[in-house]
């Protein structure tokens, strides 16, 4: 049985793969979407993570078909006791931004969705500089109080928002981030590395990297001349092929994949979780097909020697 992870300063304990719900009500229909929550939960996964606005980007949807399928999904198993789920407010076509009236009509909107009376780890999406770090703590804050949310999170803040919010919480004795979601990968470390990680760090925060397998360049699945990869994300993956420090990434995974006898996309996420700061990589699978390769990152430890070739090939 894999060992759970203690989540930063929460009490909460995950996988050490987080199971994106992206996918679901998006590429990934109901029956679908059931049976990679079924594998996932069947191997000892625990951690699911979601946003109210997935999938709203796709024509005929609203948002919220995610945490629909997934409330669905909760409500036939009768597991939520089992589980942690994580899920966002800022980008809901009905429920923008971050003002305080917002985020609770928004987290109310999320629990019926989810077909539970607590979420366990909520994060602002995207954050708003517009709206005070104040007014946005404060509502977390008076969620957690109410019992709708356990523990609160960020997601694409700049360093200066976070270390003001977290700066107003202990000042003020406020609910306080737990966690911190970047985007972060072998062919896009800029996105946290620096200021935002040796915050993370100094701050005792977890960071659960999205994007950890770049819209899945780093499954190995694109090649230079190789067929056409069926994705809706396959532009965005494939353009990394373009660049030198892509192709370079991808051959050294090629190499320790080899060595190792393991899939690609476990080593680069291998990676993710042998970094500073890192509690579980969050990836998604389309069918159950595609789960072990991310489930095996639970096991697959990358030596010293491993993890310092792969982040001079990313450099």
């Amino acid at each position: 049985m894999t060992a759970l992870r203690k989540l930063g300063t929460s009490d909460l304990q995950v996988f050490p793969l987080a199971l994106g719900g992206n996918v679901f009500g998006w590429t990934a229909d109901e029956t679908a979407s059931f049976a990679v929550l079924d594998a996932y939960t069947a191997a000892g996964g625990n951690f699911l993570d979601t946003a109210d606005s997935y999938s709203a980007w796709i024509e005929g949807n609203s948002g919220g078909e995610s945490e629909t399928l997934i409330g669905r999904w909760i409500a036939a198993r009768g597991n939520r006791d089992d589980l942690v789920i994580a899920t966002k407010v800022s980008q809901h076509p009905d429920f923008p931004g971050l003002t305080a009236a917002n985020i609770k009509a928004a987290a109310d909107a999320s629990l019926r969705r989810l077909g539970t009376d607590h979420i366990d780890l909520y994060y602002t999406h995207f954050d708003k500089p517009e709206v005070p770090v104040e007014e946005i703590v404060g509502a977390l804050d008076d969620l957690v109080r109410a019992g709708k949310v356990r523990y609160t999170a960020a997601s694409n803040i700049s360093p200066e928002r976070l270390r003001a919010s977290l700066e107003f919480s202990d000042r003020e004795g406020l609910a306080r981030y737990v966690a911190l979601q970047p985007h972060y990968n072998l062919v896009s470390r800029d996105t946290y590395e620096g200021a935002l990680q040796d915050l993370a760090e100094r701050s005792g925060l977890a960071a659960l990297p999205y994007s950890g397998l770049a819209s899945g360049f780093l499954t190995g699945k694109y090649r230079p001349g190789g067929a056409t990869v069926d994705s809706a994300r396959a532009g965005k993956a494939g353009g990394h092929l373009e660049t030198e420090r892509g192709r370079r990434v991808l051959t050294v995974l090629d190499e320790i994949a080899r060595e190792r006898g393991a899939e690609v996309a476990t080593v680069a996420l291998s990676w993710l979780a042998a970094r500073p700061t890192v509690t579980a990589p969050i990836a998604s699978a389309r069918t159950p097909e595609q789960l072990p390769a991310l489930l095996a990152v639970a096991e697959l430890k990358l030596t010293e020697d491993e993890v310092g070739r792969l982040t001079a090939a990313s450099d």
